[in-house]
This record gives structure tokens, sequence and C-alpha cells, in this order.
């Protein structure tokens, strides 16, 4: 039996919030980032401390976005998405409030635990509303673009209200977010509790949380140390171990946390990949860049987030123009692999990055270029993603696009500072100068980010499908 269909206005309820809480969620990723140093400053903690409020975060979200989606699929995504709206607006205020690194880290910590409810909740609200081709590509565009920009709107915003305001403004920009989506889900009709008779799975729960954290430790902790040292490769390896024993678990369950059926699809497996492999190369891009413009240039931070406003309007450009007219009509093949391919162009770009400023010759082309790739890439991986579903599992699977982003992004970052650190150390033992060498491990983890950018493309390639996409949402029993 198929859903009733839903009238225009509670689409665009719908719609509304799902951005809002998307801005948020989105916003959150890069924000702290620009607050940190200023925090360290009032509240008096280490340097060798502070990446915790990123890892906190990281660690909460990625643990428990197997769960968030679960929950929703079982108890309704509107619901599950207001309880996790409140419960990130209270955590947000007891950040704002913070006077210790402790209760920093752990109102962090109850944000990202928070977003592991709404991020999924969010993206199966928007996946089960809007299941018409042409109105769902026009809706994931914008999801995409917002979802795509945040990490540059964060840098701007987190730069203006450190510097105009408060570093605690930072946290409190998200109770304003997180009370407008509240009440625009007020205005959004609920869905139905698909699961509510079905069991749990609190032994997937425990392996995939447990795995998340030994892998998000680890690669913090090689980053900050060494590959070879015990609180590296240690947790790295029982993370690991924890997530194969999860997917094992997981094979056959009636109340599997992730049914393996939702990954062994190709399309939507070469979607999870996009997405992965784009978020390993963006995060690892915009640190670079950033670190760049702000310790090379000599910019200011909120300098340095206006500069990223070329990219921004490069992902509003392509996702609202090519996303959301070509999805419905040709599919995510063709697109993610062109996004793909403009994204190693502009990464190829940066490689050339020179010592004095020059940004509008060096720096503004390759952002405009990532910016366009980005848009192409984010929406339809998105909507495909989350195409042909039975309306139980679409939390799951919303799951699954929240994952494989945050996944990338943890692994992106690891992977690519490590590889540009180790590049710079070598170039300074060759006799290099200080600045030639760190702008030779810029080039060379530029170099890695377009690699990654361009595996995507021929991953894309052999596993997207093309032509007019495929009934998108089912509830069939």
């Amino acid at each position: 039996m198929s859903r009733p269909v839903l009238p225009r206005v509670g689409r665009m309820w719908t719609l509304l919030t799902v951005s809002v809480t998307q801005m948020m969620v989105a916003l959150d990723a890069t924000i702290m980032s620009i607050a940190i140093p200023r925090a360290q400053r009032d509240l008096g903690f280490s340097t060798s401390n502070r990446q915790w409020l990123i890892t906190a975060y990281v660690l909460a979200f990625g643990g428990l976005v197997f769960v968030g989606g679960r929950v929703g699929d079982r108890w309704g995504h509107r619901r599950t998405l207001m309880i996790g709206l409140a419960g990130f607006a209270v955590a947000s205020g007891l950040g704002g409030v913070a006077h210790s690194l402790s209760q920093l880290i752990t109102a962090r910590a109850l944000q990202g635990a928070s977003g592991a409810l709404c991020a999924p909740a969010a993206l199966a609200l928007l996946s089960l509303r809007f299941d018409e081709p042409r109105e769902r590509a026009r809706a994931f565009a914008l999801f995409g673009a917002i979802g795509a920009s945040g990490t540059a709107v964060g840098l701007l915003l987190g730069a203006a209200l450190t510097q105009w305001a408060s570093w605690r403004w930072c946290l409190d920009v998200n109770i304003v977010l997180a009370l407008a989506a509240l009440l625009g889900a007020l205005r959004t009709p609920a869905t139905p509790s698909s699961n509510a008779t079905r069991g749990f799975d609190p032994v997937g729960a425990v392996l995939s949380g447990a795995g998340w954290f030994g892998v998000v430790y680890g690669l913090a902790h090689g980053v900050h140390s060494s590959w070879t040292d015990r609180g590296t490769w240690l947790p790295l390896t029982a993370g690991l171990m924890f997530e194969v024993w999860f997917v094992l678990l997981e094979r056959g369950r009636v109340d599997a946390l992730v049914p393996l059926r939702l990954v062994t699809e190709r399309t939507r497996l070469g979607s999870l990949a996009a997405l992965f492999l784009a978020a390993a190369a963006f995060f690892g891009v915009s640190l670079f860049l950033a670190v760049y413009l702000q310790s090379t240039l000599g910019y200011t931070p909120i300098r340095t987030g206006v500069m990223f406003l070329p990219l921004i309007v490069g992902i509003a450009v392509s996702a609202s123009g090519a996303s959301a007219r070509l999805w419905s009509v040709v599919g995510p093949r063709p697109l993610v692999p062109v996004g793909m391919l403009l994204a190693v162009m502009g990464s190829v770009l940066f490689t050339r990055l020179p010592a004095h400023p020059n940004y509008w010759g060096s720096v503004f082309p390759g952002l405009v270029l990532v910016g366009l790739g980005l848009g192409l890439i984010v929406a339809p991986a998105s909507a495909s993603a989350t195409a042909a579903l039975h309306s139980r599992d679409a939390g799951a699977a919303s799951a699954l696009v929240n994952a494989a982003q945050q996944i990338g992004a943890s692994v992106g970052l690891a992977l690519l500072n490590t590889i540009a650190v180790e590049s710079t150390t070598r170039a300074q033992n060759s006799g290099a100068s200080s600045g030639l060498a760190t702008l030779h491990g810029y080039s060379v983890g530029f170099w890695w980010a377009a690699g990654l950018f361009g595996l995507g493309a021929i991953f894309s390639l052999a596993t997207l499908e093309s032509g007019s996409p495929r009934t998108l949402v089912s509830s069939r029993a």
C-alpha cells in the first residue's frame, strides 16, 4: 500500500526544518575550530588538550549515529528529530556557560550525541517526503548545498562571532538554529513508527560505538603523536576488530542496527563511497587552505572566512542548477564523476600556491572548481544513497550517509595532515627553508586530495546508475 501524498505545505515545512537542521549540524563541523584559541586563553587549558573539543563531538556523533537512525525508524523521525534538536540546544547552552575544559568537552559530546539523533532523522524525513524524482532532486540539491558549504560558512561565522562578540557565541548560535528547527518540526507532519513492534540490537549498538571510538581516537592520537605509538595502533586495531565483529553480527539479523542489504546494492554502495571519498579529500583541502591563508599569507580569521565565499557560491550554483535539474533525468552517474573531476582540477591548482599573496590568481580558481564539483557530488549521491528504500529502513540508510561523511572527514584529516607534516619535515631535512618546506607539505597534501577525488570519479563510473532514477522510496510491507 502506498503512502498518501503529503500536501505541498507539509513538504515545504519539512524542507525548511531539514534545511535549518542540516545547517546547524554542518556549521558545527568547523565553527568551533576558529573559537578554540580564544576558549583556550579564557579557560586556561593546554594546547595538547584542545583537540578534544573537536574529537569529543566526532566520537559521540559517529558512535551513536546508527543508533539514532534506528531510533527514528522505530519511534518516528519527526519525534526523534525534535528530541535531538532539544538536546542540541541544551548542550549548546551548557557549552556557552562552561567554565572549565571538562565542562566544555562534556557539552561538545552531548552536542554530538544529539546530532546523531538529528542528522539521520532529518535526512530520513526528506527522503520519505520527497519521492517524486523532480521534487526530490530540488530538495536534495538544497540539502546537499547546505551540507557541502557548511564547512566554509562555519569558518566565516566562527571568525565573525569570535572577533566581534565572544567565542561562546559559536556555541550559543546553535540554540537559535535548534529552536527555529523545532518550530518548523511542529508544523511538519509526523512519520509512522514502522518498527515499533520489532526488537532493538543493543549488542550491535555497543560494537559499532566501540569500533568508532577506537578508530577516531587512534586517528586523533596518531595525528598529534606517532603512528607507531601504542596509543595510536592499539585503539585503531581494536576499533577495526569491533567493526568487523559488528558486520559479522549484523548478517541475517531481523533487528539489525544496519541491515547489510542496504550496502549490497551497487548504486547505494557507490553513492556512500563517493560521499566518503569527497569528505576525506575536501576536509583536507579546507584545512590546508585555511592554514595557508592565515599562516602563510597572514590573513585574519574573518578575512580567511570571507575568502572561502567563492566555494559556497560554486556549490550553490552547481547544486541548484545542474544537480537539481539533471538528477531526475540522467541519474547520478553522469553528475558525480564530473563533479569529482572538477574537484580534481581545483585541487591540482592548489598544488602551486605561492609564498606571496596572489589570491585571485592562485586560490580563487581552485575554490570555484572545487565548489562546482562538490555541488555535483553531494546532492546526487545523498539522493541516490537514500533511494529505493522500504520506509522502515529510511533512518538506517540516512545514518549510513552521515557515517560515510563523518568517517571520510576523520580519515581524510588524519591521512592528509600526516602526509603534509611528514613531507614538510623531509623538505626541511633536505635544506629547504621553513616557508618553502611548509608550502611543499601543502602541495603534497593537495596532490593526495586530488588523488582521492580521482579515485571517487573512477569508483562512481563503475558503480553508479545512469538514466532516469528508479522508484525512490517504497512503503511496501
